[in-house]
């Protein structure tokens, strides 16, 4: 193994979900205690680490352009390019044929605590990988070296089971292995020493966490205990693991944020059984009617995939109804692309064409838009509690950013706040994607 003479400084950018933001804090803490240094400037780094994913659309086209500059801007200086993440498990025979891409070590999202060794045997020869899948949490050891902010990640589970038709997930971050409720709420406790209020549960399949006899509802409660963490959020979540018992946690305490995030997908019974998402349409929307009624003023966001495999007008107008039968505070919506590995890509054919995909997802924004134009504007009049995430906005910068509990952004135009702060806010103006307001003192 090659010994340095003085430590390595580290770059790191990170691309896709909120488990890669995590997952990029527990490579800072590895390679910190590794004696690495990390800097915030590219040009000054010996190694530049891609944390990727494989899971956005163009994804991959982004991650080889992105290494393609590297390599441009450092012409002539040293450098090593390492790729991490999700798109190193699913393209790491392509990744390390393409010769233009110079790639020096790759590591996926289970193999970090091999960073130093993979890294230190690239100044050797060869070009060292590890991609190994573990069948156990990897990670529970490790403390992430966060930046700061109002909240911070915990991964309570990783993996997923799901196998939907559409996602690599299954094989990108191997099966559904969950932390103990002992660990977890030890790193949430520590959280709250260092200052943080707020904590978001991360999972591919977070309400599915399993740990002994202990299940997600347990999980929720036990945290919500911990003093200090005044706001606990979770994602991402599947709808077939609502039981009333979670639902129960999350209307008995407060500091659990009354917002869930419920992936639709479709509206068509023959697409979502395409897409392996194992509800129909009537069971998505009395799942809706339940969660509503156990936890009044509820805000439900969701995930919308249109134009997949073989789906119709007639299919896509059942989606349309959905949508407008919910009224979803918020919605990310997406027109459906291959990702290689998938079901879908092996034994369905992506013959919805691009024209179409782009007025069903044209049609489906506008109407989104009309429904949070709705939505936010009952809400001017209203006191909500508003925890504050950041000075300045794009109209001012005397303006305040923060977010309600119902997870909607609220810009504050007057007061003087640090971030953290929980504050009452009058709303005084709506738009779709924000509301305004000023603070009641």
């Amino acid at each position: 193994m090659v010994r340095f003479q003085q430590k390595r400084t580290v770059f790191v950018e990170t691309y896709g979900c909120q488990m890669n933001e995590y997952d990029t804090e527990l490579v800072r803490a590895i390679l910190t205690k590794a004696d690495y240094a990390f800097t915030q400037d590219e040009a000054q780094a010996d190694i530049i680490m891609l944390n990727t994913c494989a899971i956005r659309e163009h994804a991959h086209r982004k991650v080889y352009g992105r290494v393609h500059k590297i390599l441009h801007d450092r012409a002539g200086v040293p450098v090593k390019i390492g790729i991490l993440g999700c798109m190193a498990t699913n393209l790491r025979t392509e990744l390390f044929e393409d010769r233009g891409l110079k790639i020096d070590f790759i590591a996926g999202p289970d193999s970090y605590k091999r960073l130093p060794q993979l890294i230190s045997e690239s100044y050797g020869e060869g070009k060292p990988f590890d991609l190994t899948l573990s069948e156990f949490e990897t990670y529970s050891d490790v403390y992430p070296k966060r930046e700061g902010g109002v909240n911070a990640w915990i991964a309570v589970m990783r993996g997923c089971n799901n196998f939907c038709t559409f996602c690599v997930v299954p094989y990108t971050r191997g099966r559904e292995r969950s932390r103990s409720v002992g660990n977890i709420v030890e790193e949430a406790q520590r959280l709250a020493a260092d200052g943080f209020k707020q904590i978001t549960l991360l999972g591919q399949n977070v309400n599915s966490y399993r740990h002994e006899e202990h299940d997600f509802a347990d999980l929720m409660a036990a945290v919500a205990r911990v003093k200090g963490i005044e706001r606990i959020r979770f994602t991402s979540p599947h709808p077939k693991d609502f039981p009333d018992k979670f639902l129960e946690v999350m209307a008995a305490h407060d500091n659990i944020c009354k917002q869930i995030h419920l992936p639709l997908q479709a509206g068509s019974d023959r697409i979502l059984e395409l897409m392996n998402r194992t509800y129909t349409q009537e069971e998505f929307l009395r799942l809706v009617d339940n969660i509503r009624a156990k936890v009044p003023g509820i805000a439900l966001s969701t995930d919308v995939i249109v134009g997949f495999c073989t789906e119709t007008d007639e299919e896509f107008d059942q989606t349309l109804k959905v949508m407008r039968e919910v009224e979803f505070d918020s919605a990310f919506m997406f027109k459906y692309s291959q990702r290689k590995g998938t079901i879908a890509s092996r034994k369905m054919e992506d013959d919805v064409p691009e024209a179409i995909k782009t007025e069903r997802i044209v049609a489906l924004n506008e109407l989104q838009r009309d429904i949070m134009e709705k939505l936010n504007a009952r809400h001017v009049g209203q006191t909500m509690s508003v925890m504050i995430e950041k000075k300045g906005t794009r109209k001012s910068d005397d303006n305040f950013l923060g977010r309600a509990d119902n997870n909607k952004l609220v810009t504050i135009s007057d007061g003087d706040f640090q971030a953290g702060d929980i504050i009452p806010v009058m709303i005084t103006g709506a738009s779709p994607h924000q509301l305004r307001g000023v603070p009641v003192y």
